[in-house]
């Protein structure tokens, strides 16, 4: 039960492709954006469309599949585990940045040609 404290599922599609670095003497690092919808209706029983950003980031063997499989635009399902982290920018400003580390992804659909 202890692994079900800190658990995302996101399914969605890749905003753009994804980035993929060398980093820690060759390990891989891949970072995406991930577009997830949630559709309702409103008061006036039109249909609204809702869509959240989320950014991704896989290490290691997970992220060579990443770089080699992921394309802009395909449908795709992460799982992982949300991280928070900080930092300070060039003018010394704290950032605080949320993001889902993912240690399973899944290709669901290709994006049409």
């Amino acid at each position: 039960m202890n692994n079900l404290k800190n658990k995302v599922q996101l399914i969605g599609n890749l905003g753009n492709a994804p980035e993929v670095k060398a980093v820690n003497g060759g390990t891989k690092l891949a970072r995406m954006s991930l577009a997830t919808n949630e559709t309702y209706r409103n008061a006036k029983g039109e249909k609204v469309t809702e869509t959240q950003w989320h950014t991704v980031v896989a290490w290691g063997k997970t992220a060579e599949f990443v770089e080699k499989y992921f394309t802009k635009g395909i449908e795709v399902m992460v799982e992982g585990k949300l991280v928070s982290r900080s930092y300070n920018d060039k003018d010394g400003n704290k950032k605080y940045i949320t993001e889902v580390e993912a240690n399973d992804v899944l290709i669901l659909s290709r994006k049409e040609k």
